[in-house]
This record gives C-alpha cells, structure tokens and sequence, in this order.
C-alpha cells in the first residue's frame, strides 16, 4: 500500500512540475529573454497551417498574453474605456472569469498595452495611466493597487503612455516610474509598500520594463532610458543592485528616442542593446574591480536595431525584426563582430512583430497576418513553415508558448495555434 501510494505521489508530483515547466508567466516568457525550453514542436506545417483551437475576440491594443497553469490571462482595453483582465482556459478558450475597471482616456495608439505578471496565486497588472495592480488568482480579488505615474509626481502622460511590464524578484514587484522624481520602484509584492526607490533617472521617459541579468554569477537590474529626439539630453542603459536599488555602472553608449526592447544576455558579463528609430544595437561588457564596476564598448552597429521586441542570441547568433518607420531592413541575422549575415528586407517583410526562440527554432509574426516557423541559421534565411493566421497589420504583442499551444492575437481577436 505504502508503494502505491508513493508511485502516486511521485506521478503527481512529475505532473505538477511538468505544468507549471510549461508556464509562460510574464512578460517575454519564464526567463523574460523570448526563449522556450518546449521540445517536440512540428517542424513543419500543414497547407492550411496549424490547427487553430480556438479564437476569441478583443479590442485593440498590443499587451500580449501570459499562461499559468492551463489559463492564459491577457489584460484588455475596450472602447477607451475600460480595462479587462480577461482568463481563459488554454484548451478550449472558454473565458473563465474577468476582472473590470473603469479607466476612460485617450492616447496616441490607444488600446492595451502591458502583459499580465503571474506570481503564485498573485497576478500584476498596470494599465496605461499606470495604475498597478495586485488580484488574487482565485478570489478574483484587488489585493492592493498603487499608481506609478501620478502616485510619484508624474503629470502630463507619455505620448504612448505607461507600458510596463511588471517584474518579481524575490518578494519585491519591480516597474519604472520613470517620473520626475522616481526612476524605479520596488514594492513588497504581498502588500504595495515600498522597498526602495531609485532617483530620477537620466535621459526622457521611454516605454521600457527592467530586466534581471547575470553580470558575474550576480543578479542585477537594468534599465533603459530615452534620449531627447534632439540630442540634448543623453539616455542610458544602467544597472542596479536589485536589493536594494543602488545603481552600479552606466552605458551611454546607446542612444534611442524611443526605446521598448530591454537587454539581451550574450554571456555573464556581455549585454547587448537595440532599438529602432536608427539606434541600432551596441555589444557592451561589465568588468568589475573590488567594489567598483566599469563598462567597456565591444561593438556597435545601425544595421541591427529591432523597434519593439528585444534581439533574440542562438549559438553566437542576434535574431530580430529590424523595420520600422524609417527603415525595412525585416528580419536580420547579425554575429557578434556586427557583421551582418543576411537580411530578408520586404521580401519577406517583418515589421515589429513578436518573436520567440523555442526547439532550435524560432516562431515570429510579421507584424500583419503571417506566422513563420523559421530555422536560425547565420548561412541563410530558412523558412520551414509560414501560414496566414491573422487578420489586422499592427499585431506587435509578444508571442506566448505552453505545451505546444502558441497564443498570438492581433488589432481585434486572440487565437491559440496547436504547434505539436
């Protein structure tokens, strides 16, 4: 009797972690770097494309969806007015339960914006006037809610609004204030009281989240910043303690207007950095001595700058859409020495659609209606499978992946794509 009841312990116990490895839990994915550890995807398509399970519709806007635990959360916008957190069963898309706010307010490219922060039974939102929030997961209740713009001395919002993605570190819920006081801020992820809080950061307001990163074996925070349109004033990537929110080195390097992607890891003490609007991308490096850290430039290059989703590193490799308002570069594959290896242009074209690394492969929207399957490989582009799965241009949300369930949406619907 003991036996069986061990084999059964143990069979859930495998079961549950196989769940819960499957989550898509934030923001860019489990390690918030757009990269899968799913096995077994298709490696090709049938004619029509992959089976489509279900299809359900939402109003405009660009927040993506996150996955826990069989359900996909998404936060919505309807009709400049209302914001929704929506959950839905991954199997049959049946809307489960939603939570509604009143937010009404206009902005350039109106809509939703941020993704949904899953944290054991707390789920994080912020809306676009950035009102944060902590609900519940199974009471469906407000725990607690702050506002990280006019809460911390913000007026006039940002021409495309608050557009952040909350991170969790350890017991502290992590957002950019970005205002004329605060730069970031930590919450006690419980309560909403605050940890600690940085000073004004340098540079304008941009649309980026903070990122955790390895600089040595150690966790750090980055952050990136805006630089005037003018060039008067400089933005910068910084890093932070995550602790307590000292800042720890300073990369001027890089300069956007606009910037949206955060970091991508290249090694344990190697970062690199792209946006759009010409910015391009930088390679840097973090060198410490004793207490002190210091940034060394390995390689820049204004072929490679992705507009909304960060680059993407496969086996010495940077991935990424590089089109935007000014230029159609499409998709580019660039080493490490800034040389690029080839570049699709308009043909075909990628235009700030997301994109995510999972089974040697990488899965991408155009940014319109198509979906691609495509094999990284610096020699040449290889597509293995391409369906038309969409129906709106401006479908910029990142991709989210569960047990071979891919969730992608456009401008007015989300649909789940059965990839195995």
């Amino acid at each position: 009797m003991k036996i069986i009841r061990t084999i059964l312990l143990v069979t859930i116990l495998l079961t549950t972690n196989s769940v819960f490895a499957s989550d898509w839990p934030q923001y860019l994915g489990p390690d918030r770097n757009a990269v899968s550890a799913e096995k077994g995807l298709l490696r090709s398509w049938p004619a029509k494309g992959p089976k489509v399970l279900w299809t359900v519709p939402l109003g405009e806007g660009f927040g993506g969806p996150t996955i826990s635990e069989g359900k996909v959360y998404v936060y919505d916008r309807v009709d400049d007015k209302t914001n929704i957190l929506r959950c839905l069963d991954i199997v049959t898309g049946k809307e489960e339960w939603t939570i509604t706010n009143d937010a009404p307010g206009s902005v350039s490219y109106d809509g939703s914006r941020s993704l949904p922060t899953i944290d054991g039974n707390m789920i994080y939102i912020c809306d676009l006037f950035g009102n944060l929030t902590c609900v519940n997961k199974n009471s469906h209740k407000v725990v607690w809610s702050k506002n990280i713009w006019t809460g911390f001395g913000g007026s006039d919002f940002p021409k495309w609004a608050i557009s952040q993605n909350p991170l969790v570190y350890k017991e502290m819920l992590i957002v950019a204030s970005q205002t004329p006081t605060t730069g970031l801020v930590a919450f006690n992820k419980q309560n909403g009281n605050i940890i600690w809080r940085t000073p004004v950061l340098p540079g304008t307001v941009g649309y980026v989240s903070p990122a955790l990163v390895k600089i040595n074996g150690e966790d750090q925070l980055t952050m990136v910043t805006a630089s005037s349109r003018d060039g008067s004033t400089k933005g910068a990537v910084i890093g932070y303690n995550p602790i307590d929110g000292k800042p720890l080195w300073v990369y001027e390097g890089f300069q956007c207007g606009i910037p949206i992607p955060n970091v991508t890891q290249i090694s344990d003490n190697q970062l690199f950095i792209t946006g759009g609007y010409r910015a391009g991308g930088a390679l840097f490096q973090i060198e410490k001595n004793g207490d002190l850290y210091t940034v060394k430039e390995i390689m820049t290059s204004k072929k490679f700058g992705t507009h909304v989703h960060p680059a993407i590193l496969y086996k010495g490799h940077l991935y990424g859409q590089c089109s935007n308002n000014e230029v159609r570069d499409g998709f580019v594959c660039m080493d490490l020495k800034g040389n690029i290896k080839w570049e699709t242009g308009k043909n075909p074209g990628f235009d700030k659609g997301g994109f995510i690394l999972a089974d040697d492969m990488i899965i991408s929207s155009d940014g319109e209606k198509m979906l691609y399957l495509i094999e990284p490989d610096p020699a040449e582009f290889k597509i293995l499978a391409q369906a038309e799965l969409l129906e709106t241009k401006q479908s910029w949300a990142p991709l989210a992946l569960s047990d071979g369930k891919l969730i992608i949406r456009d401008q007015k619907q989300m649909k789940c794509v059965l990839l195995k």
